[in-house]
């Protein structure tokens, strides 16, 4: 079309085709903006419902100052202070974030800052860390993974009496931990099996360094099946245990390994409760440079029977027999490799005693564990 001044008009369809692009993105904006909101709206009400049904089963949930806020790609959950309370426990911790993709939205992700502190039954645990934070990823039946992992761990636990005598404050430190959970592939749905695999590295727990030989930190790597795991819940701990031990669980014990300092131990077996509540299995033990420390535990039994005036000679043979002790501990002080860990006769726990061979331990005694 041309113009009386001789110049060409621009077709009006043309010119809607230069900013149809533009409104499109202006219309997609919108949708998106109102389906985030939507989310949101439909987020704090389940997170309103689910803290009723709780607060219905006698546990409180209180989220302090809650916001819900990541516009426009996804969901983050505020808390400025999480607290929790039932019959038996109550907790609290600092500031508390909790992020989720609008694209990914059953992928989970936290943060926690301290300090965190607990009651349970007259004791009391306090703890502080650098870094905690962790995932969770939820499927429609239930989670497919969850993984936690802290940083400078630093605690102190009182009320929790280990001897006859007056209950003495539990401080321990870690300078990593981790934790992480799955469904046992093949096994979840028959056995409601769940693996564990936790990491300790650099932790101290000075309460048992007389006792284990020094003040050196130990480094802690167990992998394990845990079977009947699947009806967990929110419960009170004894009742969570009672349930699990009526129906048939155990603790499957594929790999446990400590080191601190020059004693090393491996141990791998299977463990459950007894009608009594107290800790019952068989494991198969590995260990270097523990015979020190295990070899006077098991020798009192014979100590007391014989006389003290053959304590060091029986002292000498038990140590022999578990592998350690005498000119092989000499020979070989500084080996770390697998063939320096002499495997112990199997450990069972029974009845309430533990029992090394044919030796029982009779300063070790094994309480109800609720």
């Amino acid at each position: 079309m041309t113009q009386t001044d001789g110049s060409t008009a621009v077709p009006r369809r043309a010119r809607f085709g230069l900013f149809a692009p533009f409104i499109l993105l202006l219309v997609v904006a919108a949708l998106w903006s109102a389906g985030w909101f939507w989310l949101r709206g439909r987020a704090g009400e389940e997170i309103d419902r689910w803290i009723a049904r709780e607060a219905q089963a006698g546990r409180q949930w209180t989220c302090a100052d809650r916001s819900i806020a990541g516009y426009p790609f996804r969901l983050e959950l505020r808390c400025a202070a999480l607290r929790f309370a039932r019959s038996d426990v109550r907790f609290a911790a600092g500031p508390v974030v909790a992020v989720a993709q609008i694209y990914q939205p059953r992928h989970v992700i936290f943060e926690a800052a301290g300090p965190f502190h607990v009651e349970q039954e007259g004791k009391v645990g306090d703890v502080t860390w650098r870094l905690v934070e962790g995932s969770l990823h939820l499927t429609g039946a239930g989670f497919q993974r969850a993984s936690v992992v802290a940083d400078d761990l630093r605690g102190r636990i009182s009320g929790v009496a280990l001897t006859e005598g007056a209950a003495e404050p539990i401080a321990f430190t870690t300078r990593h931990f981790e934790l992480h959970a799955r469904p046992t592939p093949g096994r979840f749905e028959a056995d409601g099996a769940v693996d564990l695999s936790s990491r300790i590295t650099q932790a101290t727990l000075p309460l048992l360094d007389p006792l284990l030989g020094g003040p050196e930190p130990a480094d802690v790597a167990l992998d394990a099946t845990v079977t009947r795991a699947a009806g967990i819940r929110t419960r009170p701990i004894a009742e969570e245990l009672e349930r699990w031990r009526a129906a048939g669980g155990t603790v499957e014990l594929t790999r446990l390994a400590a080191e601190k300092g020059r004693s090393r131990l491996q141990a791998q077996g299977s463990l459950a409760l007894d009608e009594a509540h107290r800790l019952a299995g068989q494991l198969e033990v590995r260990t270097a440079g523990l015979d020190a420390v295990i070899a006077p535990l098991v020798s009192e039994q014979l100590g007391g029977r014989i006389g003290g005036a053959n304590a060091a000679l029986i002292g000498n043979l038990v140590g022999q027999l578990l592998g350690g002790g005498g000119r092989r501990r000499e020979a070989a002080p500084a080996q770390t490799d697998e063939a320096a860990l002499k495997p112990l006769p199997p450990v069972r726990l029974g009845g309430g005693k533990v029992a090394v061979g044919p030796f029982v331990i009779p300063s070790v005694r094994l309480d109800p564990l609720y």
